[in-house]
Parts: C-alpha cells; structure tokens; sequence
C-alpha cells in the first residue's frame, strides 16, 4: 500500500505571470481577445499544479469563465495561481487575472476562473499529488470551497 505523500503548504504552489498587452492580442473592438486570456490562464494554473506535483499536468476542465471587465492593449495583464484543492491525483487551480494600465497605475481585477488538472508520470498515466497545507483561515477556505466545486463537477461528470 502506498505512503502518503507528505503535504504541501498553498504559497509553495504560488505563480505570477505577466504580460503586456500588444496589437496582436486584440480582437475587432480594440480589446484582448478572451481566448488569449483563456490561454494565459491555462498556463498560469498548469504552472501552479506542476509546481505542486513536480510532475507533468494535463488539463482535465476549466470552470466557467466570465470576464468582468475589458481588457485593453496596453495594459500589462497579471495572473496568479495556486492551488485551490487537491484530490488523489487532479489539482484545482484558482487564477486570479488584473490588468493594469501602467501609466495610471490603475488596476482592474477581471476575473478569476479555476481549473482543474491531473499530474502525469512519464508513460502518462494518473499519479497521486501531495495534499494541501491551509496556513490561515482564508486559505482554508479556499480549500473548502474547493471541494465543494469539485464535489459538484464529479455529480455533473455522467450528465448527457
């Protein structure tokens, strides 16, 4: 029978990503495309569970994602991600997205979406993750919350 695998404090998990919104991210409104902020996201979360696993990811769902508020070019766009929730071998990730306008300074939050992943080995099959470590209220909380939506996606899984 396998050991646990000794748990994992949220911070460790932790990543930031930034960039800086150019021509090439806009759509026809002269705003960033939603799918290339989709993308960053996917990468800030997968970055985030990998760091957790140490292990290869794959993302496995991605939660509903509203965008709260444009974003436009030239706004330098922060994501930051960390584990939310940890199962036997899959991982949520929440990501929180702001942009700034950096002549103003004045920040935005967006949005924030979770997703969720599942460590690989090599041959590419499920391996068990380290469990989370709450170190405050608010992290606890994340993680209940956590549960609760996976909790959720696993009744809707067999749904037509």
């Amino acid at each position: 029978m396998p050991t646990q695998l000794p748990g994992k404090p949220i911070q460790k998990s932790r990543v930031q990503l930034a960039q800086l919104m150019q021509p090439e991210h806009a759509n026809n409104h002269g705003n960033v495309h939603g799918g290339w902020i989709m993308k960053m996201v996917d990468e800030a979360g997968a970055l985030a569970c990998m760091r957790h696993a140490q292990h290869r990811v794959v993302t496995v769902a991605v939660d509903q994602m509203m965008f709260r508020q444009p974003i436009r070019l030239g706004d330098l766009v922060t994501l930051t991600a960390e584990i939310s929730y940890t199962g036997r071998s899959s991982m949520e990730a929440r990501v929180e997205v702001v942009a700034e306008n950096p002549v103003t300074g004045e920040c935005v939050h967006t949005n924030t979406a979770y997703c969720v992943y599942v460590a690989l080995d090599d041959d590419g099959k499920s391996i068990p993750v380290p469990p989370l470590i709450a170190e405050s209220e608010e992290e606890r909380q994340h993680m209940e919350r956590g549960k609760a939506r996976q909790a959720y996606r696993l009744s809707q899984r067999d749904e037509p």
